[in-house]
C-alpha cells in the first residue's frame, strides 16, 4: 500500500508540475438527425392517409422538422454569407409539407429518404426564383470555376486565358465572352464584415471601398501647400475670405454675414485676392498643376 500510495502522490506532483494545454475544440457539425419508425409513428402515417386530418399533419410536420434544419444547415456551408439559415427552414419546410402530402405509403419507400429530396429541391428551387443572376450565365460561371480549379491543380499555378480556353475546348474568343458573362455572377453586400486576417473583425466593406471622387492625402498635402503659398502675402481677412469661398463652398452674402461686410464689399476685396494670386502664379508657373 505504501508504494501504491508514492505512485501516486508523484502521479499527482508529475501532473501539477506539467500543465496540460487545452483540448482543442472540434468544428461543430449539424447532427444527423435520427427519426424512429416507431408503430405510433406507422399508426399517425396510416390514419392521416385515411382521414387528411390537419392535426396528424402537423405531428407529422413537428416530427420530420429537424431533417429540415439538418438539410438546411448542410447547404448553408455552400452559400453565400448574406443567406441566414432560417429563409432555407421556410423554404425547406414547404418542401416537408408538400413530401407529406404527396408520400405513397404503399411504394415501400421511407418518407425520409423521399422527403430528403423534395426538401432539398425545395429549397434550392426558392434559391433559384431570387438569383438575378441566368440560368445559363451561372451554368458558364460554374464550368468556368471548376476547369480553373481542376487546372491550378494540376499545373501548379493560377492558368492562363489560352489555357483556359485550351481546357475547355473552346477557341479563344468563345471563352473571353463566356469569363466576361460570367464576372456578374459574383456580387458582395456592402454590409458585411471584411475579412483581413485580423480578429476584431469590426470594419465592413462600405467602409473600406476607394472614394473616387475624394482628394488622396497626397493631395490634400498639395493643395494646402499650395493654399499657404499662394496666400502668404495676404491678410487675415483676405485668406478668410479665400478658405471660406473656396474649401467651404460659402457664398459671397454668407461670407459677409460672418465677417459683418456687405456683399458687393467681399465681392470686391475677392476680385482684387484674384488678380494678386495670378501674378504670383505666373511668377511661380510650376507651383499650380
Amino acid at each position: 500500500m505504501v508504494q501504491v500510495k508514492s505512485k501516486r502522490a508523484a502521479s499527482s506532483a508529475k501532473s501539477k508540475a506539467t500543465p496540460k494545454s487545452a483540448p482543442t475544440p472540434a468544428p461543430v457539425k449539424a447532427a444527423n438527425p435520427v427519426v424512429s419508425e416507431t408503430p405510433e409513428l406507422d399508426e399517425i402515417w396510416a390514419r392521416f392517409k385515411a382521414t387528411n386530418d390537419p392535426v396528424l399533419k402537423n405531428r407529422l410536420i413537428e416530427t420530420y422538422y429537424p431533417l429540415v434544419r439538418y438539410i438546411s444547415e448542410r447547404l448553408l456551408a455552400t452559400l453565400p454569407r448574406s443567406i441566414e439559415v432560417d429563409d432555407l427552414c421556410s423554404a425547406g419546410l414547404f418542401g416537408l409539407m408538400d413530401a407529406i402530402d404527396g408520400f405513397d405509403m404503399g411504394r415501400g419507400i421511407k418518407f425520409k429518404t423521399y422527403c430528403g429530396m423534395r426538401i432539398r429541391g425545395a429549397i434550392l428551387d426558392e434559391l433559384r426564383s431570387q438569383d438575378w443572376v441566368p440560368r445559363l450565365v451561372r451554368l458558364k460561371a460554374n464550368k468556368i470555376a471548376r476547369a480553373m480549379k481542376a487546372l491550378t491543380a494540376r499545373i501548379g499555378r493560377e492558368p492562363t486565358d489560352f489555357e483556359m480556353a485550351e481546357e475547355l475546348g473552346i477557341p479563344m474568343q468563345e471563352y473571353k465572352e463566356m469569363a466576361e458573362e460570367s464576372n456578374a455572377v459574383t456580387m458582395f453586400s456592402l454590409n458585411d464584415k471584411f475579412d483581413d486576417g485580423d480578429d476584431d473583425g469590426g470594419l465592413e466593406n462600405s467602409e473600406i471601398v476607394a472614394d473616387v471622387n475624394s482628394d488622396t492625402p497626397i493631395d490634400q498635402l498639395h493643395s494646402r501647400d499650395v493654399l499657404e503659398v499662394l496666400t502668404a502675402n495676404l491678410s487675415q481677412k483676405e485668406k478668410r475670405i479665400v478658405v471660406m469661398y473656396y474649401y467651404e463652398g460659402l457664398t459671397m452674402k454668407e461670407i459677409g454675414r460672418i465677417l459683418d461686410l456687405t456683399e458687393s464689399r467681399v465681392c470686391q476685396i475677392h476680385s482684387n485676392v484674384l488678380a494678386r494670386l495670378r501674378e504670383v502664379a505666373d511668377r511661380k508657373p510650376g507651383l499650380v498643376g
